[in-house]
């Protein structure tokens, strides 16, 4: 049993060295990979909002096509192999477009409703946030909100799932009018057996 294991030591030092560990990378630094690999890198001008952005990338790990390797709250950090494998994908353009970061405006616009239509699918439970950002107002963080972003996967998967709704006359109901959404309660939890 010992010269095993004085065997294994002189064979490794024959063989090639292991090449060091490769740290990892931010999720911003992430997502500029990916989008480089799409063929629209991210701009580097300050303030200017990239084609693939860290929202992005967490969508990414909520699907299970990145590992977070951070156990920071604000932040992910990822293996740059791993990036690198997502890059190669075949189905690399459609991710992105899914996972694209929409306001509660933009996603009532996308469902050509009223903002207050969309917030009663808020309370309904049909659509859910998976973050929100902090979005400041002037200098001060007295000033800032939270506003919760939604993926476009999500907000079209609204219509599908909701048969029940008469869309037609929810995208026709007149500002200052009652949205047939009020009058709605939402579905109890299911009770697990």
């Amino acid at each position: 049993m010992a010269a095993s294991i004085v065997a294994a030591p002189a064979a490794r030092a024959g063989s090639a060295p292991l090449p060091p560990p490769t740290p990892p990378i931010s999720g911003g630094a992430a997502a500029d990979r990916i989008a480089e690999a799409l063929g629209t890198p991210n701009r580097t001008i300050h303030g200017e909002i990239g084609h693939v952005t860290a929202f992005v990338v967490r969508r990414f790990v909520d699907r299970g096509l990145l590992a977070d390797l951070s156990a920071n709250p604000d932040g992910t950090l990822h293996h740059p192999g791993q990036v690198e494998e997502v890059c190669h994908r075949e189905d690399l353009a459609d991710l992105p477009a899914a996972d694209t970061p929409l306001g509660p405006e933009q996603a009532a616009a996308r469902l050509r409703v009223c903002h207050a239509d969309f917030d009663h699918m808020i309370r309904l439970g049909w659509a859910r946030s998976p973050q929100s950002i902090e979005v400041r107002f002037g200098t001060s963080r007295a000033r800032a909100v939270d506003v919760a972003l939604y993926t476009t996967v999500s907000v079209g998967a609204v219509v599908p799932a909701h048969p029940e709704a008469d869309w037609e006359q929810l995208r026709t109901v007149a500002k200052g009018r009652r949205s047939p959404l009020a009058a709605l309660r939402p579905q109890p939890a299911p009770v697990p057996v």
